[in-house]
């Protein structure tokens, strides 16, 4: 169990049980939390007794929210996210780089995930095999037209997930694009399995910010590496479940 984990660490490392801010954001790429620390708006958590990642406290407008940088991959994420609602988080938001199957618009853009396509192992030991991963409907419903304002394109849809970043090969892209999908990602529909096996709420968003390298000056995030806007998805979509 997460509890008993968080208990042991605990009390080898003599630390605390603290509150802990309601929402996280996961932050594979460590941009969000690296431009907050720039700013001065980050701190680390000493009380975080993962032994796995650090957590950095982070303020946002009057909003206070957790970030965990650099995990990544389905069965990390996952372990961390059990240790999260353990700890005592109430909402979990997961803003990932993505890269784009079919073209919505040019990147960057962002899209809510509202249900993902089961290529990775780790959901299967949440949920029985199913073809997609899906979000709360609650949690759809609570986001309507909260991102309306936001500087960079919001859409909605489903995603791939796949923990083999390397074996995504021509033929297996094309099978995915024939399906729809408008971007591939790694944890989303293990995240989305682990939240309705647990009865947790996590929100899942891609940021699509490439096509897979396959054109020349790839990668590009936007302003501050992707960050300003990804903390303001993460914060909005926060606010939106936890405040109203």
């Amino acid at each position: 169990m997460p509890e008993n984990l968080l208990r042991e660490a605990r009390r080898q490392k003599g630390l605390s049980d603290k509150v802990v801010p309601d929402a996280c954001v996961r932050d594979p790429d460590g941009d969000i939390v690296r431009q907050a620390k720039a700013g001065g708006r980050a701190v680390r958590d000493p009380d975080w007794a993962c032994s796995h990642t650090d957590l950095y406290r982070m303020a946002h407008g009057g909003f206070e929210l957790g970030g965990v940088p650099c995990a990544v991959g389905a069965s990390f994420v996952v372990l961390v996210a059990e240790q999260l609602f353990a700890a005592g988080y109430r909402l979990l938001v997961s803003v990932t780089s993505s890269g784009q199957l079919v073209v919505l618009r040019l990147p960057p853009l962002f899209i809510l995930i509202e249900r993902s396509l089961r290529d990775e192992g780790t959901n299967y030991h949440y949920l029985p095999p199913s073809v997609f991963s899906e979000v709360n409907q609650s949690l759809i419903a609570a986001m309507d037209g909260v991102f309306n304002g936001l500087r960079v394109p919001m859409e909605r849809g489903a995603t791939w997930t796949t923990d083999a970043s390397f074996r995504e090969t021509p033929a297996t892209i094309a099978a995915k694009k024939a399906k729809g999908l408008p971007a591939v990602e790694m944890e989303a529909a293990a995240l989305y399995a682990f939240a309705e096996a647990r009865g947790v709420p996590v929100l899942c968003f891609a940021h699509v910010t490439n096509q897979m390298a396959r054109v020349e000056g790839d990668f590009e995030k936007g302003e501050a590496d992707g960050s300003v806007h990804a903390l303001a998805v993460a914060v909005s979509a926060a606010r939106a479940r936890l405040e109203r």
